[in-house]
């Protein structure tokens, strides 16, 4: 037990098995996990952890363990029922720390989505950035950066990243067939500089 709490958890009080928990925060300065934790939360997941304890100027952020693909995989692809209001809780935090909100129009939170694993895969796992552009919050980050170009190329990303990321995997488009929306794009855009002579 915790030499931070006398109080005995629940479940050893009612027999009732304790509710598992699937996201670990971690900013600020504190964490709920540690580098000892990477089956649960990967290679990256363990580490952001151990900095933000180590009081490390790491970006906050949460990670969702292996334990939720376990139970996602388990319950015939149905997320735990306590996953929605873990990440909101999370989200909150965040947002505490970074002084935005995710989806305020005047002071957007921007975040991203990165896989991860037990051992470290550069170049292998997925990423989606820019998180959280909207046509309802880009004005507002115009208007914070003073950038629009910026804004709008980082819109760009986020569209394609998750395009390629979430939408052609969900749909199981193979990148290699040629029918990914990269490959589409980086062709149309060799026909364009055929056509201008570039």
């Amino acid at each position: 037990m915790s030499k931070k709490s006398n109080r005995v958890p629940e479940a050893l009080v009612s027999g009732k098995e304790a509710p598992v928990k699937y996201v670990y925060p971690f900013g600020g300065k504190d964490a709920d996990g540690d580098a000892s934790m990477r089956n649960l939360l990967g290679g990256k997941g363990a580490n952001l952890a151990e900095m933000s304890r180590l009081g490390l100027p790491v970006p906050p952020g949460f990670t969702i363990s292996t334990e939720c693909c376990t139970a996602y995989f388990a319950n015939g692809g149905q997320f735990p029922a306590s996953l929605k209001a873990e990440v909101e809780s999370a989200l909150q935090k965040i947002e505490a720390i970074m002084g935005r909100k995710y989806g305020d129009p005047e002071n957007p939170l921007l975040v991203s989505c990165r896989s991860g694993a037990r051992k470290s895969m550069p170049g292998m796992m997925d990423t989606v950035l820019n998180i959280g552009l909207s046509s309802k919050t880009i004005p507002g980050l115009i208007k914070a950066t003073g950038n629009e170009r910026f804004v709008w190329d980082s819109y760009r990303r986020l569209i394609m990243m998750y395009a390629d990321v979430v939408m052609e995997k969900a749909e199981g488009i193979d990148p290699v067939e040629g029918k990914g929306i990269r490959r589409l794009l980086d062709e149309m855009l060799d026909q364009y500089k055929y056509i201008k002579d570039y």
